[in-house]
Order: structure tokens, then C-alpha cells, then sequence
């Protein structure tokens, strides 16, 4: 084998086992949606207290992406892969056998941490992994791993869940966390990328660049302008179209595929095109417009599951250009770097939850467009202003 067909191999094996681990990290929340009620009812608390799982979550989830991100360019990637999956199995067993709401929401929340101080650095490791070249398909398929929670993840759990209960649910994500522990300790490298770790110690003021706050900024925009429509769509379908919650799952199916199809077709632009910010400009431009035409429009349901489709498609082909824009960082601040992306995208999130509930109270789904089209009006200028920029630390 030449060199060159050598350095064109992307190594599946650890894609793979990264795949896993994000699948599992991204399941220990978002599967928990088909169990509120049988939660609710199990633990003796509201629904709504129930839901605010997910506020605990995310924040312990943005907190140790940070931290977790700072300390793998300190003590290595490898050891927070495997240690932070291992700790989210133990947390989701923790929550399996809690008896108490109080328990259930401490070990929630420490399974947030977990899988916080695991993403940014899966992240990093496959980026160190591969080429410059070949980072937006490898980074794609690893995302893709998370956005198959929603196509598989929710109706799994629900399937296993209707014989197990939510108890036996977790233990199933506690196994598969065991299982991409394993999976990332045998192929996760235990040094630096392929040109080898810097010698120089990782700097925090390095680190934070104003290029790369230029990108965290539009990361936030972007997951914003994402969570909107992936907090709110089923809601959105319901009020304005009379559905049952059991009629939103076919809708719900269509739009996680588009996010899966963008993100794979996102991966192969980022890599074949050679202006990475122009291609994120682009999708946030188009994803605007077709927000404007999903809430804004609302001829039959068909024809919004259809926007909806392309809504979240054209979001999802600019993600992989950005992840492939702010991984290339010097390998020394990579972990850094990409598990601030993660406290962005938190904060992203936080934002769209509370921006949402904001429109509706006030001017209803209609503002949810115009909100949207401005987002990403914003964040493709963000990522034109560093389109000749390139970042150096």
C-alpha cells in the first residue's frame, strides 16, 4: 500500500467504537421523553418536574465538556473516552435502582457531566486521527452516531421500555455505554494525532482565540436556529394541525432522517469543497429560508413535514464544515477547543428552549421563522467574517 492510498483510510474501527459512545452518551437524556408520565407516576412528582431533567442534564452537560475538553490536552484523550463512559454507565444504573426523585435527579444530572466530558473529547481524538482533508467525513459519520438517537434511540427505548419500564431502559443505556467503554479502549490511541502531540504545554489563552470565539459564537447561533425546530416541531404540529402525540412520530421520523441525510452529505462537502465557511454560510442562509416557509406557511401537514425535512437537512450539511473549521487547532488545545464546542452548544440549546417558549407566548409559532432566519442570517456572517481567517494558535 502507498502512503498516499495509506493516509486516504479513515480508521473505521475507532469511527465505529465513537459512534457507539456518542449513541449511548446522547441516549442517557433524549430517550427519556417516551417515560415522563410512567416517571411522573412511578416517583410520585409532577410531569413538568419530571421534564426539568433535561435543564439538569444540559447544564452539568455543558460545564464538563469544558472542563473535560481542558483536561484531556493535559492528561490524554483516551483515559476520559473510556473513564467518562465507564462513569455514565454507573450514573444510569445509579438512576435505574434510585428510589426517590431526588436520586434520580442527582444521578441524571451526574450522567450529564459524563457524557459532557466524553463528547468534545470523541471529538478530538477522531479529529487527531485523520487529515485536515478527511475531517468532515469523519467527523460526520461520529455526529451521525448522535443523530440516530432520534431515528432509533427514542423508538427503541420505547419498544424495550413498554416491557422493562424506564428502570430497565437505563440499565440497557448503562450496557451500551459499557460497551463503547470497551469499543474506545482498544482502538483510541493513546498519544498525540497523526502528526504526533505538540511538546509545549496547552494554553488556555491560546486556546481561546478570538478566531475560535468567532466560531463558538457561531455555534451558538447555529444550535439556536436547530433547537428551535428540535424542541418545538412536534409541539408545533400539534397546535397547529390538531395532531395526536401518537401522529407526530411518522413526522418526527421524517425529520431526524433529514438531519442524518444532511449531516452525511455535510461530511463530503466539508472535505471536497475547499472554502468549509462558505459551505456553512450557505446551509445557514438556506435553512433560514426554509424556516421562514415551515412556520410561516401552513398549507397541510404533509407539505410542513416536508419543510421540516429540509429545514433541519440544510441545517444539518453546514455542521460537519464547522466541526472540520474549528477542529483544526493545533493538537495540543484540540480537546480544549472542541469541548468549549460543547458548552457552546449547550448554551444553544438553553437559548432555543427559552427563546421558543418566549415566541409562543407572545406571538405564537409565526415568530419561531423570522426568529430563525435572523439566527442564520447571523451566524453566516459570523463565518464570512472568518472565511480567509485561518486559525492559528
Amino acid at each position: 500500500m502507498t502512503t498516499s492510498t495509506a493516509s486516504r483510510a479513515l480508521p473505521w474501527a475507532l469511527i465505529g467504537a465513537a459512534c457507539l459512545g456518542s449513541f449511548a452518551a446522547t441516549s442517557s437524556g433524549t430517550t427519556r421523553a417516551p417515560f415522563l408520565l410512567e416517571m411522573s407516576h412511578d416517583l410520585g412528582v409532577s410531569m413538568p418536574l419530571v421534564a426539568n431533567l433535561v435543564s439538569m442534564t444540559a447544564t452539568a452537560w455543558g460545564f464538563t465538556s469544558a472542563v473535560g475538553g481542558w483536561l484531556s490536552d493535559r492528561i490524554g484523550r483516551r483515559v476520559l473516552l473510556v473513564g467518562g463512559l465507564l462513569a455514565l454507565a454507573l450514573a444510569m444504573a445509579g438512576q435505574a435502582m434510585a428510589g426517590s426523585f431526588l436520586w434520580v435527579a442527582v444521578w441524571a444530572t451526574i450522567g450529564g457531566g459524563c457524557a459532557g466530558a466524553f463528547t468534545g473529547v470523541v471529538f478530538a481524538e477522531v479529529s487527531a486521527r485523520v487529515e485536515d482533508r478527511q475531517r468532515g467525513r469523519a467527523l460526520g459519520w461520529v455526529m451521525t452516531g448522535q443523530s440516530l438517537t432520534l431515528v432509533v434511540g427514542v423508538p427503541l427505548a420505547a419498544w424495550i421500555g413498554s416491557a422493562t419500564g424506564w428502570r430497565g431502559w437505563n440499565l440497557c443505556v448503562a450496557a451500551l455505554a459499557l460497551a463503547g467503554a470497551v469499543s474506545l479502549f482498544l482502538t483510541a490511541g493513546r498519544g498525540g494525532g497523526i502528526a504526533g502531540a505538540a511538546a509545549r504545554r496547552p494554553s488556555m489563552r491560546a486556546a481561546l482565540s478570538r478566531h475560535v470565539l468567532g466560531l463558538l459564537g457561531i455555534g451558538v447561533s447555529e444550535r439556536i436556529c436547530y433547537g428551535l425546530a428540535t424542541i418545538y416541531f412536534a409541539t408545533f404540529l400539534q397546535a397547529v394541525y390538531g395532531l395526536s402525540l401518537g401522529a407526530t412520530a411518522l413526522p418526527l421520523f421524517v425529520f431526524a432522517l433529514g438531519n442524518i441525510a444532511g449531516t452525511v452529505l455535510g461530511g463530503q462537502l466539508a472535505d471536497r469543497l475547499r472554502d468549509r465557511m462558505l459551505t456553512f454560510a450557505l446551509a445557514m442562509v438556506l435553512s433560514g429560508v426554509a424556516a421562514l416557509g415551515l412556520f410561516m406557511w401552513h398549507p397541510s401537514p404533509a407539505i410542513s413535514v416536508a419543510l421540516g425535512f429540509g429545514y433541519t437537512f440544510l441545517n444539518a450539511v453546514g455542521r460537519p464544515s464547522y466541526m472540520a473549521a474549528l477542529a483544526s487547532v493545533p493538537d495540543n488545545v484540540r480537546g480544549t477547543v472542541l469541548g468549549l464546542n460543547g458548552t457552546s452548544a449547550s448554551v444553544g440549546w438553553v437559548g432555543a428552549a427559552a427563546l421558543g417558549a418566549l415566541m409562543i407566548s407572545t406571538v405564537g409559532f409565526e415568530g419561531f421563522g423570522p426568529l430563525a432566519a435572523l439566527l442564520g442570517l447571523v451566524g453566516a456572517l459570523g463565518a464570512l467574517a472568518n472565511r480567509r481567517r485561518r486559525i492559528s494558535i
